[in-house]
């Protein structure tokens, strides 16, 4: 089958080209990590983590500076530019566009953390790479004279063989009996053990290992209560600090599913033998499917840029982000399923199954599933 007047893979012609550049810019230059990530994408898959040369490509590009305050050379950039560049990344590795999309979002957490760990964090350097455990904590901090001792795992953090500092979530006292509260902490990550764990079926180069820390001291400053994160970071701060957390959380999740799935459809057109009526079907149907859950992304995130933040238009956009990725799901599984996806030889499986393993790996992540945005969508609506 010959491949369809639009491109559907990186070899953009030079109009194409030069959109990309301006979507993405300023601070992203994603080309070259795309390059390397897809070059070393089957080996991520089978050794369960990046490639080093693939994850300082992904610094290089401008992940780990992408949210990073401009007062720490940072970029302060786009939600729309984020979302491009993982999901040009996401084509050639939906592990390393996912790692690279976190070190983005963790970045952009860390903005919130009082001035003095925000020095120690960027003063050397705005590359600074932070891995995450922040799913609601099980584990209390224990007060001690300046701060805090934490001991315990964290399981699921992804990129953590290649952080320099992760933040992890705990429960902390609020003193003279109040309640405690969820709060994260900023820890080095020499100071922590980094278990290697990480065996799903799918996303396996993201290296999500268990991150492990023994009585370790977390002095105060490097502390930040987690609801902290559903406000602005400060009265004039930039766009990408302004937003609450559940209007992007979702969004940053879903590109490097977009990528995968787009790279699948690439895939399958480079290996399809042959036109047939059904076979011309599957490539419709999944392509207009992987348009328009493109098209959703990018108005979630043109949202999450620009519109005021109401109840109704951050449930509208998480609702808009996990349909996209519904969409990406079922437009893939129809071509691995298609006669037309034959496997290399010697092989058990193609690209294209490989991509849908970790598609539907994501797709389990909190975040983006259906039912919890359904529900908060109906209710910003109906008042429920």
């Amino acid at each position: 089958m010959s491949a369809p007047a639009v491109a559907v893979s990186g070899d953009r012609d030079a109009e194409q080209e030069a959109a990309h550049a301006a979507r993405t810019a300023p601070g992203l230059s994603p080309r070259r990590a795309a390059r390397t990530a897809a070059r070393h994408a089957a080996e991520a898959d089978r050794v369960r983590h990046l490639d080093p040369d693939v994850v300082g490509e992904l610094t290089r590009a401008g992940f780990s500076r992408h949210f990073v305050p401009a007062e720490h050379g940072g970029t302060e950039g786009t939600f729309t530019s984020l979302v491009d560049a993982a999901a040009h990344v996401g084509e050639g590795c939906a592990s390393a566009a996912w790692v690279g999309t976190l070190f983005a979002a963790h970045g952009r957490i860390a903005s919130y953390l009082p001035g003095r760990a925000r020095r120690e964090l960027w003063d050397a350097t705005p590359d600074t790479r932070i891995a995450a455990g922040i799913a609601p904590p099980r584990l209390d901090a224990t007060e001690v004279p300046g701060g805090r001792r934490l001991t315990g795992e964290w399981p699921n953090v992804s990129g953590a063989d290649f952080a320099d500092w992760v933040l992890l979530a705990a429960r902390a006292g609020g003193g003279g009996g109040g309640e405690a509260v969820p709060t994260l902490f900023l820890v080095p990550i020499a100071d922590c053990a980094v278990l290697d764990t990480w065996h799903p079926a799918g996303m396996r180069g993201t290296g999500s290992s268990t991150v492990r820390v023994e009585d370790v001291f977390v002095p105060g400053h490097r502390a930040v209560p987690r609801d902290r994160l559903l406000l602005p970071r400060e009265p004039g701060a930039a766009r990408c600090h302004s937003v609450p957390y559940p209007f992007v959380a979702a969004l940053m999740f879903a590109a490097p599913v977009l990528g995968a799935a787009r790279g699948a459809l690439a895939d399958w057109v480079r290996t399809s033998r042959a036109s047939t009526p059904a076979l011309d079907a599957v490539l419709a149907r999944s392509s207009a499917e992987l348009r328009a859950a493109e098209l959703l992304l990018r108005g979630a995130a043109g949202r999450a840029d620009t519109a005021p933040v109401e109840p109704l238009t951050v449930a509208e956009t998480v609702r808009d982000v996990v349909a996209a990725v519904e969409l990406c799901g079922t437009a893939v599984d129809r071509l691995a399923h298609a006669d037309g996806c034959p496997c290399p030889s010697g092989s058990t499986e193609g690209p294209v199954r490989r991509r849908l393993r970790d598609i539907r790996t994501a797709s389990t992540h909190a975040m983006l599933r259906f039912e919890p945005s359904a529900r908060s969508y109906a209710q910003a609506l109906l008042g429920a």
